[in-house]
């Protein structure tokens, strides 16, 4: 993605607020050895809109604090089926704003 796409689509996400349900994440990896040993595309961390997912010495991890609840990460995982992916409970998660 060209750099200025990317910095609109920063500033656009930018005006977004996400309300953390701590300890009680939405998004869940099943088994992170799969996500390290089986799986050599690591889709989810391109794919993710928001950037949740990252790669750190060939290991899969996930933030979910400013998921978009765009449900890509476990649509890209279509092989290994190892995304865990609920909707937050009511309150909390994305709160879209524009404008």
């Amino acid at each position: 993605m060209p750099s200025n796409v990317q910095a609109q689509v920063e500033k656009k996400l930018y005006l977004n607020r996400y309300r953390v349900d701590a300890g009680r994440p939405h998004i869940k990896i099943k088994d992170a050895n799969v996500c390290a040993t089986r799986c050599t595309a690591q889709q989810c961390v391109v794919c993710c809109p928001a950037g949740c997912w990252s790669r750190e010495s060939g290991r899969v991890s996930l933030i979910t604090d400013g998921c978009l609840e765009c449900g890509t990460c476990r649509i890209i995982c279509d092989e290994f089926h190892n995304v865990d992916w609920d909707y937050p409970r009511g309150g909390f998660g994305i709160l879209y704003k524009f404008g």
